[in-house]
């Protein structure tokens, strides 16, 4: 199966809201309810639609700091934290990636000696570098550009 344009204007409909009933969007794109529904099937079959999430504002249900930690491994460790990352329940996005470090991870922490709390786990697989979120800029993308 591939990105027909119907496809396309499918998942258009589904990135800016992916609440939308069938219905709804088969008026927007121009056909049937059941068949957007077979389409939306066989998308997330194949792993073009990997899922559906919920978006929750971490100030409000307490946490107080957001940073960007960036960790450059000790020879060694980059595999057993690769794992042990997995497990952080305060990272909410984390990244390899080129250069002198090698993680990225966005995270959240409900205040400052929690964020120290977790800064001490984390050097024990490498060297850490923190910067605090002061305010967003542009909100959270999950849109991927689609042409056809």
């Amino acid at each position: 199966m591939g990105l027909d344009s119907l496809n396309i204007k499918i998942l258009k409909c589904l990135q800016q809201n992916a609440r939308l009933s069938n219905a709804e969007i088969g008026r927007q794109v121009g056909v049937s309810a059941p068949a957007v529904s077979e389409r939306i099937k066989k998308m997330e079959d194949i792993g073009i639609i990997e899922g559906y999430k919920t978006m929750v504002s971490p100030l409000d249900i307490g946490y107080q700091l957001k940073a960007i930690i960036t960790l450059r491994a000790f020879m060694g460790k980059l595999k057993a934290f690769l794992e042990k990352v997995k497990t952080y329940d305060e990272v909410i996005n984390c990244y390899r990636i080129t250069g002198n470090e090698n993680i990225v991870m966005e995270v959240v922490l409900k205040d400052q000696k929690h964020l120290e709390t977790f800064i001490d786990q984390l050097i024990t697989y490498g060297e850490t570098k923190t910067q605090i979120v002061l305010s967003r800029v542009v909100k959270q993308k999950e849109v991927i550009p689609l042409q056809k």
